[in-house]
């Protein structure tokens, strides 16, 4: 039989988060979720705040919380360069809602010195490691 996987690495600007082959990923791009699996077509896209799912096998799958990057399916492999990176496991649930917490706040506020954009990113980051944690 055919082996079908393929190499995948996920990447921070700080280190490697991910190396290995898998069977397929999911991960959250700008117009929406999309799936990759083995001998898909060469692309490039920009990632969204969300959840990569890795999936090395018929084993359950491990997600990663990220705050966007770029995707890349080469037909040597794919590569996830990610602004921030953070595995289900490894996510401080009770610092994610403060930080959640925090945002709301702020947005509440409305004061002229609110950097909206900044509040609502660190927001939606806030409650995706919520999210990510809480699903795993």
């Amino acid at each position: 039989m055919q082996n079908r996987s393929f190499h995948l690495e996920i990447r921070t600007p700080e280190k490697l988060i991910y190396e290995g082959d898998v069977t397929s990923v999911n991960a959250p791009g700008m117009e929406g979720n999309f799936q990759i699996l083995y001998g898909h077509i060469p692309f490039l896209t920009a990632l969204d705040v969300g959840e990569i799912r890795v999936n090395e096998s018929s084993d359950t799958p491990r997600s990663i919380a990220t705050s966007g990057g770029v995707f890349e399916v080469l037909r040597t492999g794919v590569t996830a360069l990610v602004e921030t990176a953070e595995w289900s496991s490894d996510i401080d649930v009770s610092r994610a809602e403060n930080a959640r917490d925090r945002a709301q706040e702020q947005l509440a506020e409305d004061s002229p010195d609110l950097n909206r954009p900044r509040a609502e990113a660190a927001l939606a980051r806030a409650q995706n490691r919520i999210k990510v944690a809480n699903n795993s």
